[in-house]
């Protein structure tokens, strides 16, 4: 009885399965798919671009199909940080430790003219030139204030460039530079 039901069992041909459910790729590829499929955004908003900010993250223009479902409220559990509005000098020790407590990679959308260069404010001597003199940005979203509109877009470009890269190849290759030199030593 065993044996004939062994023998009922057809087995697949290889030309059959050859080319199903294969795909070849690199791990950076994977993890940069899932990093610009769901970004996890953290909100310092100071400005009237918070209020647009708002808008962008309405059901109009649904910012959930981006994988942007809820604005963080910690650094520890965001990937993005969007800053909107002015940055005073007395501010910037604490956009610089958010931007630390940040787990990598993570990038930033500097939103409106305040936050980019200053703004109109930019003569104020308490106003810093563009929050990118204390964290590096990846995108700058012009407008005062920008409409959600281009925010979307910013975020899609974002996406772009998240798609493009190649983390965990760099940071190997930054490992094995640490340790040739360690080695020389």
């Amino acid at each position: 009885m065993k044996k004939k039901y062994i023998e009922t069992i057809a087995k697949p041909k290889p030309e059959e399965y050859e080319f199903e459910n294969i795909i070849l790729t690199t791990i950076d590829k994977v993890l940069s798919w899932a990093r610009y499929s769901s970004l996890w955004p953290l909100t310092f908003s100071t400005a009237c671009c918070a209020i647009e900010m708002m808008a962008a993250a309405s059901a109009h223009h649904d910012m959930s199909r981006f994988g942007m479902e809820v604005y963080r409220a910690t650094p520890r559990q965001a990937d993005l940080m969007i800053v909107a509005g002015t940055i005073t000098y007395k501010m910037a020790p604490r956009v610089k430790r958010l931007y630390d407590q940040m787990p990598e990679p993570k990038y930033v959308i500097a939103m409106g003219a305040c936050a980019t260069s200053g703004g109109p404010f930019h003569m104020s001597y308490g106003v810093m030139n563009g929050v990118d003199k204390i964290i590096p940005v990846d995108i700058y979203i012009p407008g005062c204030p920008p409409k959600p509109e281009a925010l979307l877009d910013g975020i899609m470009k974002l996406r772009e460039k998240i798609k493009d890269d190649r983390h965990l190849t760099r940071k190997v290759n930054e490992t094995i530079k640490v340790l040739k030199n360690m080695r020389k030593k």
